[in-house]
């Protein structure tokens, strides 16, 4: 290939990457909203629990999962336990699995984006690149790439700046580790208001005061996230035929 037709196929390539970028940006606006506001709960929440707020800037960018960066707070701050810990964090996560799988066709072909990809997905980006028909001119491999991307940053840029101004707080911040049970409590009612029956939120609701009867307040999260999953396997069919599952 001659030297000009390299220089009008690296132009080529670098519009389909540009037109890629505008096609991505504004469909995560609305992701920005809310990551950059609780990404700083986030960073706050690090703060007042005595971390650095070096500690959300590294866990934001090499954790990546909201919910599972709050709860690790908490095991950050108890005793070493590794093996709990990593099956909390399995079962927290476990809904990305399923992710992956209905993602494996569409990252097919993306090349060396496809480990970012895999690392980098999360619920949002997860939405936005199976809904999305890409544009013409518009690459899909780079597409994903950047609602990836651009998610991460704007997760990672709310968990830093929540660390840092959390430094600077001159009034009291008692009680602020409340942010993580808030989270919970509006998470579960959104699933409650999508349900067309409450089954499932039901169940989640009763093995959580079992389990924390029988094994008390410090031991009863993973206990309660195994029988949640073992009755929903159980019963999934009775479930979702009674119309328990949106």
């Amino acid at each position: 290939m001659s030297v000009k037709g390299k220089r009008e196929e690296s132009e080529k390539r670098k519009h389909v990457i540009k037109r890629s970028f505008l096609t991505a940006f504004p469909k995560t606006i609305p992701i920005m909203t809310g990551f950059l506001f609780l990404g700083m709960s986030y960073g706050l929440y690090m703060k007042v629990s005595g971390f650095f707020f070096v500690y959300p800037l590294c866990m934001s960018m090499v954790i990546f999962g909201g919910s599972l960066e709050f709860v690790a707070v908490t095991m950050l701050l108890g005793s070493f336990a590794p093996l709990q810990t990593f099956v909390m964090a399995l079962m927290i996560q476990a809904r990305h699995l399923f992710y992956g799988i209905t993602l494996l066709e569409k990252y097919k072909g993306t090349g060396w984006k496809k480990p970012y990809l895999i690392f980098g997905m999360c619920d949002e980006s997860f939405s936005i690149n199976c809904s999305t028909e890409v544009p013409e001119g518009a690459d899909t491999g780079w597409f994903y790439f950047f609602v990836t991307l651009l998610n991460q940053f704007y997760w990672v840029a709310g968990a830093t700046l929540g660390g840092i101004l959390g430094s600077f707080l001159t009034f009291n911040t008692e009680g602020l580790d409340f942010v993580m049970t808030a989270m919970f409590v509006v998470i579960f009612l959104e699933q409650w208001l999508k349900e067309k029956k409450h089954y499932t939120a039901l169940i989640g609701v009763l093995a959580s005061a079992v389990c924390l009867l029988v094994f008390g307040a410090d031991s009863f999260l993973i206990p309660t996230m195994a029988c949640i999953l073992c009755l929903l396997t159980v019963f999934r069919k009775p479930i979702e035929k009674a119309g328990g599952l949106s």
